[in-house]
């Protein structure tokens, strides 16, 4: 498991040029090695961060994959093709508020809840998490994956959940 604080880069320690010939059938090519190795090795109710631009990562001591110009629509899109929200949590999906306002959301927030319904087996809705308390929440998470969304208040907390046997 990567340490607290740790930041691994979206490509790894290969030069960009080097992943233009690692590919892997049926895996999003967003999903680096570090991100697969972290998600693989997050266990039942672990939480992931998907955050902003503006979110500052480094400082909730946890890992930190920074993923580049891609957005948190995309990247969730990624995430959620390997990774299973909690289906024994009422509200596996967080999001922050957005300006105070539980009730206002931003045009990526309402992708994300749409992805995620896609992706959840049960009814989905979302928890609503100030910004502040988002903050303080972070430190208790398994790791962090940095877009550059520009959108403010593109921040997210996923619970992960069990991957049964088909």
């Amino acid at each position: 498991m990567p340490r607290a604080g740790d930041t691994i880069a979206a490509g790894g320690e290969l030069d960009d040029d080097d992943w233009s010939e690692l590919m892997l059938k049926g895996i999003d090519p967003l999903l680096s090695g570090g991100l697969l190795k972290i998600l693989d090795e997050m266990g039942h109710g672990d939480q992931l961060l998907l955050v902003d631009r503006n979110y500052p990562a480094a400082s909730t001591g946890r890992p930190v994959v920074r993923l580049g110009d891609v957005g948190v629509v995309r990247t969730m899109a990624a995430i959620l093709s390997v990774f299973p929200l909690d289906e024994f949590v009422e509200q596996p999906l967080e999001r922050m508020e957005v300006d105070g306002d539980p009730l206002r959301t931003t045009p990526e927030q309402d992708a994300i809840l749409e992805l995620a319904r896609a992706a959840h087996p049960l009814p989905l809705e979302w928890s609503v998490v100030p910004r502040l308390s988002f903050y303080e929440r972070s430190r208790a998470s398994y790791a962090v994956v940095h877009t550059l969304e520009p959108q403010p208040w593109g921040c997210f907390i996923l619970t992960k959940g069990v991957v049964f046997a088909d």
